[in-house]
Order: C-alpha cells, then structure tokens, then sequence
C-alpha cells in the first residue's frame, strides 16, 4: 500500500546539488595561488571583495530598506584605520583589519542613532553627508599624509609574509575568507529569528510592528553588523592597495555606485543576486573598460534594459522562470511518498 504525507523543509534537491557545487568552487579558489598568475589573483581577489561589499549592502538595502549611498564611508574608515593601527601601533596588519572592523562598528553606533531620525530619499542623502563628513576628517590627518594620502611602508608589507608572491597569496586568502564569512553570515542571519524578523519588516513594516517586532532595534542591529564588516573590507582593500588617500578610499563611484549596481542587475533582496551581478560587473569591466566612457555608458545600458526587463534582476527573472533556490531561507511543504504493507 502507498500513503502520502506532507513534511516541511528548508531546503531542496537544487539547494543540495548547489552547495556541494560551490565547495567544489571554494577549493578550486582556495588553491588559486598554485594556478593562478598574479594579475588573474589579483583580480579574482578584487572580485570577491566586491562580492562582499555587495552582499552587505544587499543585507541593508534589500532586507532592511536601509538604502544608503554612503557605505564609502566604512570602507575608508575601514582602510585609514589599517594604516593608522599598523604605522603609528605597530600592529600586524591583519590584526589591525579585524580591530578595524570593530571600530566601525562602535562608530556606526552614534552614526545610526543620527541618521535613523531621516526617511527615504533622506535617508540615503543623510549617509552620503556622514561619508563627505569622514572623507574631509580624515583629510586633515596630516600624519596619514592628509589629502595627497600615504603609502604602507615596506616593512609593515614585508612583515605579513617572506616574498612578494607569498603576500599577494596572503591577501587573496584573506579576500576569499572575508567574502566566505561575509556571505555565509548573511545566509545564518537571514535564516535565523532576527532574520525572520527583517524579512517580515521588509515585506510590511506596519504589520510586522502589530506582531510585536522591533524594527529600530533590527534595523540598528543590522546596520552596525554591516558597517563592521564593511570596515573589515575596507580594510583589506587597501591592504590589497598598499596605499590610500581620501579621494580613493572614500570614493562614492567606486564603492557605493557600483555596488548598486551589481546588486540592482543581479537581484536585490536575494542572497544569488550579489553573487551574479559582480560576476557580470567584471565580465563588463574585464571586455569594455578600455573604451574609456563608453564603458560607463554600457554600464548605464545594461541597468536600464535590466530594470525595464527584468525588475527584481537577473537572478529574480531565473528564479521565477525555474522555481530556483540556491539559498534557501524560508520553509516549503513538500508531499513524501512512503511505502508499506
């Protein structure tokens, strides 16, 4: 005889078949320093970097409606602080990094309870004006070269490791394992109560606050998780760099404008969506960026036909065309055949 039932899971056969796919790809990237040249590191270095630094404003924008266009701001801070806890501390850069990431997050505390009081399009403007706020301070820091910017001193690079292919490797694996953290916290988060809590909030604040939720609390929670990670991203940018000033480390074309970007054409919202929208960023830079301001005008193109096309991005027009999921976070009730005498 054959009975059916119904079971409720968070995952599926795709979602399976999925991650067994993408630790395959881990340890390909994970040996990349043994096959890849150096400027193929490099890049695949900036790429990942990119990645988290999508990710995280995804996190923000997409699941807490935070839509700020100045996350520059902790990806400078993030950098001027490896180079200030390294030359003036004497620290190890990678533990200046992650000291980094928690000095951003303690700014990010009155940063968050000053621009929480706007909404909207003031919102977004009230981030910028922090990041112009940061750019300018750290401008007149004239020990860290003041607007003309400073360089690592070479003993401070030579102490992370012995040869400059072994700390090219060093910081690819840093790159690669702050973008696996990055991501992988993203997922937990999401999958957790506070998770279900901000997608709820996402979906309807009003009805989320009849449940009983707090929303200032996380909205605030997420915000400085963000600006910490971000900070720690920052951090190894220009580790990557070897050296800063405030123009490039508080740049809004290069680490807010793009960031929107890869995650609007890739699929707000969704955790895939960060991940295909870099890798069609770079395959746009990496073919049209020697074609000077058509490249930008390109870019421009593809946002607008993806977003006339396809409104919730690539991966969103895939997901609803083929029911995919590779990051499942939500319950589904699926029928299960069993068979007995």
């Amino acid at each position: 005889m054959s009975r059916s039932r119904y079971h409720v899971t968070r995952t599926s056969r795709t979602a399976q078949v999925a991650a067994f796919l993408g630790a395959i790809a881990l340890l390909i990237l994970i040996a990349a320093p043994w096959w890849a040249g150096r400027a193929e590191l490099r890049l695949i270095g900036e790429l990942c970097l990119y990645l988290a630094l999508a990710s995280l404003w995804n996190l923000m924008a997409g699941y807490a409606g935070l839509v700020s266009v100045g996350q520059q701001a902790y990806v400078g801070f993030g950098g001027y602080l490896l180079f200030a806890l390294t030359i003036f501390g004497g620290l190890n850069p990678v533990l200046a990094i992650a000291i980094a990431g928690g000095l951003g997050a303690l700014v990010s505390v009155p940063v968050a309870a000053l621009i929480f009081r706007l909404r909207g399009a003031y919102f977004a403007i009230g981030t910028w004006v922090i990041a112009e706020v940061f750019r300018l301070s750290f401008a007149q820091v004239s020990a860290l070269g003041g607007g003309s910017g400073t360089s690592l001193p070479t003993g401070i690079v030579r102490s992370l490791a012995d040869g400059r292919a072994a700390r090219e490797a060093l910081a690819y694996w840093l790159a690669l394992g702050v973008t696996v953290l990055v991501v992988a916290s993203v997922y937990l988060f999401l999958r957790s109560r506070k998770g279900l809590a901000l997608t709820a909030i996402r979906d309807n604040e009003l009805a989320a606050a009849s449940l009983g939720i707090d929303i200032w609390k996380t909205k605030f929670l997420v915000y400085v998780v963000t600006s910490a990670l971000t900070a720690m991203v920052g951090g190894l940018i220009f580790l990557q760099k070897l050296r800063i000033s405030p123009d490039a480390a508080f740049s809004v074309n290069d680490w807010t404008a793009f960031v929107i970007f890869i995650v609007v054409i890739g699929g707000i919202g969704t955790i895939e969506g960060p991940i295909i929208g870099t890798l069609v960023f770079f395959a746009l830079r990496e073919t049209l960026a020697d074609l000077g301001t058509i490249y930008l005008m390109v870019l421009g193109l593809v946002a607008i036909v993806v977003m006339l096309k396809a409104p919730r991005g690539i991966w969103g027009l895939i997901r609803s065309r083929f029911d995919l999921e590779l990051f499942p976070l939500g319950y589904r009730v699926q029928q299960k055949q069993d068979k007995g005498a």
